[in-house]
């Protein structure tokens, strides 16, 4: 009987990690078309390293994980259903919005590809696709996320609850418009 109850122990402890502070934690990996479940692991968000930006918005942690910026939103350069709504919304034809797109991707991935990261979490830690929602920072102290605004790459998306830098996001996205910094130089 101790035997069976070691063994359950053994099975459950693991799985205990799974369901820590915000849910089961399975990530889905596009590339790969599979689900990870990351069991016995914890990550250390204060330093982790970026291996790959997915476009200007979204980043590939080391661990696998995918990570939203929040405030932010940058042209899509895939093909996807926000795609088609954003030139619908802004009157854009697609190939347009996918050169911006692919922009905010180039400025993104040289700030942060291969770099090392420290997030920041606000009031949900995850959106509905299992994302991790989060604001950045370089080793050297940068806010990734309001540099890629500052520098015109990115507009602005504030969801509530997670608003914590929305007024400075505002203020450097009117910046940014008023210098033609970025996508708003029309370059």
């Amino acid at each position: 009987m101790k035997k069976i109850i070691f063994v359950l122990a053994l099975l459950f402890i693991p799985l205990m990690h799974c369901f820590a502070d915000d849910g089961l934690n399975i990530n889905y990996d596009s590339d790969k078309g599979k689900f990870t479940i990351p069991f016995g692991n914890s990550y250390n968000y204060s330093d982790i390293m970026v291996t790959r930006a997915v476009d200007g918005d979204t980043l590939i942690l080391d661990n696998g994980e995918r990570v939203r910026l929040i405030g932010i939103d940058t042209p899509e350069m895939h093909v996807s259903n926000k795609l088609y709504k954003d030139s619908r919304k802004s009157g854009e034809d697609i190939s347009t919005i996918q050169k911006l797109g692919r922009r905010s991707y180039e400025f993104t991935k040289k700030l942060v590809e291969g770099k090392r990261v420290s997030l920041e979490f606000d009031v949900e830690k995850r959106d509905k696709y299992g994302r991790l929602l989060a604001y950045a920072y370089l080793k050297d102290g940068t806010f990734v996320n309001a540099e890629i605004v500052k520098q015109g790459y990115a507009s602005l998306m504030s969801i509530p609850p997670n608003v914590k830098y929305a007024d400075t996001f505002l203020r450097l996205y009117r910046e940014a418009r008023e210098n033609n910094r970025g996508l708003w130089g029309g370059g």
